[in-house]
């Protein structure tokens, strides 16, 4: 591996090297928010707030950051978010973070938006991989998409249900984003200036919504496969809804999207194994509240043995401890293994490893032997 340790010691030198390795059009759409972004701002600034109480006279010794999630062993308490794009962003993405994940035993959540099949990607993940589903409208093409991730072997089928509407991305508009991307002068210009992202995109090829793609009609132009993801992915995920995908779905099923807490007691009376605290990304209401914000409320809703799981701003070993103080039981995060990505086919595994490392001396330093008692560390003021 190259000197990762000296050169990116941290998530934000990571990310520093990533904007300078990524073309400007796929760098906006991985950093932006919706309308100003101040949710995307508050997701880790509410994070930062959080503070944790040190308590010196512990005799714990090694910190153990290992937990469980559905009866299988997982080397850390946080995982890979599923992330739509990422063959866009960084051609070959998905591949190398999914092997990372595998390698290092923690989860790997591909998204219905990946640009690599439901049916490549599960080897790759290997036994923590699950499978994150955007409900279509489309009862067949739900059917079909559910039923290949049974096929392909995923055990846990991620329903995200915080997608009711497109939305309207100022970033993305002055962009012009899209998947494939468009050529124009501006995309032409972009990709020029970044000559790794050229030859990954020469080895790889141009991504498509590898998913997706075989539901829509033929002979779609740029635009018109658009408008139809856009039709078909749309529309509140109903209980009605999530309980027929329950229904067709033999394994364990955790929705992501939640943060009221009475809808995230609904979604477990209707059968969901556990729920993902998440206002994703900040991406498509500026208003929401973040996780940090909302995981207190939703752990007194839904007692100590509920499934909670949260992402959302996490940028540190530091911020892993804060999100389980707060109530979480495992954590995602998305962005940071793009930065990763981007430095090299070997820097999703270093930021694993950066990221258990912060998350041990976090512990460490506060007393904490076990990953479940980090909540009697939360300090409130």
């Amino acid at each position: 591996m190259p000197d990762y340790a000296r050169r990116y010691p941290s998530i934000a030198d990571m990310k520093a090297k990533a904007s300078k390795r990524i073309p400007d059009f796929a760098w906006q759409y991985l950093i932006g928010g919706i309308g100003p972004e101040d949710n995307v701002a508050r997701n880790e600034a509410d994070l930062r707030r959080t503070q944790l109480m040190p308590r010196y006279l512990s005799a714990t010794g090694t910190p153990d950051i290992a937990t469980r999630l559905f009866g299988q062993e997982l080397s850390a308490p946080f995982g890979v978010a599923p992330m739509g794009l990422n063959g866009l962003i960084w051609p070959g993405a998905e591949p190398i973070i999914a092997s990372a994940a595998k390698a290092h035993g923690i989860v790997y959540a591909l998204s219905t938006h990946a640009t690599r099949s439901i049916e490549t990607m599960k080897p790759l993940a290997g036994a923590h991989g699950w499978f994150q589903l955007y409900p279509p409208n489309d009862p067949a093409m739900e059917t079909d998409m559910i039923s290949r991730a049974r096929k392909a072997g995923y055990a846990v089928l991620v329903v995200t249900v915080d997608i009711p509407a497109v939305t309207r991305r100022d970033r993305d508009i002055r962009n012009g984003l899209s998947v494939p991307p468009q050529i124009g002068v501006k995309t032409v210009s972009d990709a020029a200036l970044r000559p790794a992202w050229l030859l990954r995109l020469a080895r790889f090829g141009i991504p498509h919504f590898e998913n997706l793609e075989p539901y829509a009609p033929k002979g779609l132009s740029i635009t018109g496969l658009g408008e139809f993801l856009g039709s078909v992915l749309s529309g509140h995920i109903t209980l009605e809804r999530l309980k027929r995908i329950r229904d067709q779905w033999p394994g364990k099923l955790v929705v992501k999207g939640v943060l009221d807490p009475e809808e995230a007691s609904a979604y477990l009376g209707a059968g969901a194994d556990g729920i993902i605290v998440s206002n994703h990304g900040g991406r498509q209401l500026d208003a929401a509240p973040t996780a940090a914000q909302q995981l207190p409320a939703i752990r007194a809703k839904l007692g100590p043995d509920a499934l909670i799981m949260a992402d959302g701003g996490i940028r540190s070993g530091l911020d892993i401890a804060r999100m389980l103080a707060l109530g979480a039981d495992y954590v995602f995060l998305g962005r940071p293994f793009i930065y990763a990505a981007s430095i090299g086919d070997a820097g999703p595994s270093h930021l694993i490893s950066v990221l258990k490392e912060e998350l041990s001396g976090t512990m460490a330093q506060i007393g904490c032997g076990k990953v479940a008692d980090l909540n009697r560390f939360l300090h409130r003021p």
